[in-house]
């Protein structure tokens, strides 16, 4: 094991995430981006993007509403235009940020008249900004915005490309501060997950089951629970990718992902699980799961590509669909930090045609799905591993080599009910338990007797 797992406290006596480093080697990888590109700035409204290069964050109820705005220029600082009083709050505590820190918003997703002139506004200040430094003529990158700000940028005679492509290969490599905000997060699901197991019996409903871990993750210090899949029973096939009222019954396949933020960063991170016992076909599938996601593992190494992993996955139509478009994210790679969808993206949809290189301190998810031959029930593995010079380390830890049950405490007369088990009954009773047998024999001698 090469990463440290650090107390997530800072302490005078060792040294752990630095986040003055964490800061400044962002903002370092857009810088050279941005000077490796085309463009004469980048203009972000994505918030994770705002965040890896102001180091500022006001709140998960923020993310969808794209008001805040932050500009990079070639050669200069970046400038963060903030939601009211935000902007005061980070001239007050943000001395990296200094007077680049102004009030100034967008359209509040449409919400705001288009009479008020917010999206000529937004144009208006990137305009003077870009006209200071001489920047005017060259490309603006856009990561996203509204359609009102992109036509008033463009009436502006600013010329409008993509930016997000530029950003995702600066957030692509992970620094060593990354990293281990990384692995702090994925130990924080290790601990829900643990707390999940001696939670789950039948009767427990799959809300219940969320805020089990949601619980759990607020109460380590996450900042933000993005998700938590849960899925079980007859729910398990197909996949819904969400959650449910539903209860767990005996014998039911349950699994799970959970995405949540510490200090921004992510995870996505699958296990299953089988409520008392499981099936056969449960633990074929979860079988057939495990091999392909370690077979895949086991190609990751820097120089290889996200075509040569991805041709381990099975094909759609080898587990029931039409095509690699009706299939998508069911056997699947992609970045995490701080976002879930980050590059590289592992997929027989896309990177067979268009690979990318893997290179060492990448941090992505590996994942994979199975429907078991019952026709209902499935399984679903998910690893999030960090690319080192000679392969990958797994930074998910909550065991997953082996199919493990749930909410199992059922004992017969001739012992512990078996793990392995069909949820009805009667395709269990094949007469050869001695227990049985006894008892089936004492029973003729009673009826004979009579």
């Amino acid at each position: 094991m090469g990463l440290k797992t650090f107390g997530r406290m800072g302490v005078d006596w060792e040294e752990r995430v630095n986040f003055d480093r964490l800061r400044r080697e962002r903002l370092d990888r857009a810088k050279a981006e941005l000077a490796r590109s085309e463009l004469g700035a980048v203009l972000c409204f994505d918030m994770n993007n705002i965040r890896y290069l102001t180091a500022t964050q006001i709140g998960t109820w923020a993310y969808d509403k794209l008001i805040r705005f932050a500009l990079l220029p070639q050669g200069d600082e970046p400038i963060l235009w903030d939601f009211g009083s935000a902007a005061r709050h980070h001239q007050l505590y943000c001395p990296w940020l200094g007077d680049r820190s102004r009030a100034g918003l967008s359209t509040f997703r449409g919400s705001i008249s288009p009479d008020a002139g917010r999206p000529q506004d937004v144009a208006q200040k990137i305009k003077i900004e870009l006209e200071q430094r001489g920047l005017l003529g060259q490309p603006l990158g856009l990561d996203i915005a509204e359609p009102s700000v992109l036509f008033a940028l463009q009436d502006a005679g600013i010329k409008v490309v993509d930016g997000q492509q530029l950003m995702q290969r600066a957030r692509m490599i992970k620094t060593e501060d990354e990293i281990t905000l990384l692995n702090q997060a994925c130990g924080m699901v290790d601990a829900a997950y643990d707390e999940l197991y001696g939670a789950m019996k039948p009767g427990i409903r799959e809300n219940d089951c969320v805020a089990v871990v949601a619980n759990s993750l607020y109460q380590q210090g996450s900042e933000f629970v993005e998700g938590v899949n849960a899925i079980s029973g007859e729910r398990c096939s197909p996949h819904p990718h969400n959650f449910s009222d539903r209860a767990l019954r005996p014998g039911d396949p349950a699994y799970f992902d959970v995405l949540h933020s510490f200090n921004g960063y992510r995870t996505c991170y699958y296990r299953t699980f089988a409520v008392g016992s499981a099936s056969l076909a449960l633990v074929d599938a979860y079988q057939r799961c495990r091999d392909y996601l370690d077979e895949a593992i086991a190609l990751v190494k820097p120089g290889a590509t996200t075509a040569e992993v991805t041709q381990v996955f099975p094909k759609a139509e080898e587990f029931g669909f039409p095509n690699e478009e009706a299939a998508f994210a069911l056997q699947l790679g992609h970045g995490v930090g701080l976002s879930i969808w980050e590059k590289p993206v592992f997929s027989r949809l896309v990177s067979l045609d268009h690979p990318e290189v893997i290179q060492e301190n990448m941090v992505f998810a590996l994942e994979t799905f199975w429907p078991a031959s019952d026709g209902w029930s499935a399984a679903r593995i998910e690893e999030q591993l960090v690319v080192t010079k000679d392969g990958a380390e797994i930074i998910t830890r909550f065991p997953a080599e082996e199919l493990l049950i749930a909410g199992k405490r059922y004992y017969t007369a001739s012992g512990s009910l078996p793990t392995t088990r069909e949820s009805q009954s009667n395709l269990n009773s094949t007469g050869r338990n001695p227990v049985v047998q006894g008892a089936r024999r004492e029973g003729a001698r009673v009826r004979t007797q009579n």
